[in-house]
């Protein structure tokens, strides 16, 4: 039996001019079997889509300029620029409401609220420099429909599923998006060591290989 793996796809840099569906048929079409699960980096897809903003197009308010100071400088929103792109996305009060109810969660030993009542916007936004070039100068939101793309890729290719996720270097993966029948769990654990290549590598598309195969044996062991 074949064993699961993964295999990055290389392509030219990913533009707003391109559909991301077309692009990973030209680019990958040859490698994707029926037993395989195509995923995608969930920056590129928002890129595709046209999600992008220049921090020099936006207008900071004094709320986002308070409320950036308080978040982790790893952090999207840390920026006035990713703050206010979250208000923008997600209504300025909600962030606000969020930001109070995290920090007095916060001060009870309970983390992560915030992310949880900001609104998926505010988890999935990346500031300057948190995706490739030339698209490191502007502020990327998460991709729209990403359920809705995953099932096109699907039905493009004839693999067995697809998926968009959001993974990075600090070992947090999250699967936004997949086909009917897949576990976003189960994915991204697979993907948690960041396969993807959003930078010089241009390695957005990671194929899981085998991958209907492997879970079905998985079943029959259990």
């Amino acid at each position: 039996m074949a064993e699961l793996a993964l295999q990055p796809v290389k392509t030219r840099i990913l533009t707003p001019q391109d559909n991301i569906v077309d692009a990973i048929e030209e680019y990958a079409r040859d490698m994707v079997g029926p037993d395989d699960v195509v995923s995608v980096a969930e920056s590129v897809v928002a890129i595709t889509q046209g999600r992008i903003l220049r921090p020099e197009d936006m207008r900071p308010s004094f709320p986002a300029r308070i409320l950036n100071r308080f978040i982790a400088q790893k952090g999207s929103l840390s920026s006035i620029y990713g703050m206010q792109a979250a208000m923008d996305a997600e209504g300025t009060g909600r962030v606000i409401f969020a930001f109070i109810v995290g920090s007095l969660a916060k001060l009870a030993g309970r983390g992560g609220v915030f992310y949880e009542l900001a609104g998926e916007q505010a988890a999935l936004i990346d500031d300057v420099t948190g995706t490739m070039p030339p698209f490191d100068k502007h502020i990327v939101y998460g991709p729209a429909n990403p359920s809705g793309v995953a099932e096109e890729i699907k039905k493009r290719l004839g693999c067995y599923g697809a998926a968009v996720a959001d993974v990075n270097d600090l070992k947090r993966a999250a699967v936004l998006g997949v086909t009917s029948g897949l576990d976003p769990k189960r994915l991204a654990q697979i993907l948690i060591d960041n396969p993807f290549g959003n930078a010089s590598e241009q390695t957005p598309i990671v194929i899981i290989k085998n991958y209907a195969q492997a879970e079905a044996a998985s079943r029959a062991a259990g």
